[in-house]
């Protein structure tokens, strides 16, 4: 249940202009409990994605196993020319399923941070959310109980 600050019986309206200002996000997880997560003010694309991977490749020790949906961008020919470079074998890519975010626990960070930290939210630019959604990711970093539950709902064996 979400509670709102309107009068009772009267349901809350909010009116906003909409415009073509966004916030894109792209985020990673461990089953140890880490988080890593990456914003920007444009649409991601192959190259954002390539920089991600590379930042996970220098944080995290060890081969990369990478689960991921169907989404375009991570198939494009800029993924693909990474993968092909990766001559050690360090990035192993394997799909979820067509439409199978009960499979995905990056998932369920999302709806944490949707439906948790950042419910009720309402600001009134663009600086502000990436401020609060990056308040939120902090929050939630300190959480690894929240992350490693999220492996566990997901019922993936690692």
């Amino acid at each position: 249940m979400v509670r709102t600050w309107a009068p009772q019986g009267e349901t809350p309206v909010l009116s906003e202009v909409f415009g073509r200002d966004h916030l894109s996000a792209i985020s990673a997880m461990t089953s140890e409990g880490a988080l890593y997560f990456h914003a920007q003010e444009k649409p991601l694309d192959g190259a954002d994605v390539v920089h991600f991977l590379c930042h996970l490749l220098r944080h995290i020790p060890g081969k990369l196993l990478i689960l991921w949906d169907g989404s375009t961008i991570h198939y494009n020919e800029v993924v693909r020319r990474l993968l092909n470079s990766d001559r050690d074998g360090d990035l192993w890519l394997e799909p979820f399923p067509p439409y199978a975010p009960e499979l995905n626990p990056d998932e369920g960070i999302w709806n944490y941070l949707k439906n948790v930290e950042l419910r009720n939210l309402c600001c009134g630019t663009m600086d502000e959310l990436r401020h609060q959604v990056h308040l939120a990711v902090k929050r939630l970093r300190q959480k690894k109980q929240v992350i490693k539950a999220c492996f566990r709902q997901a019922r993936l064996k690692l």
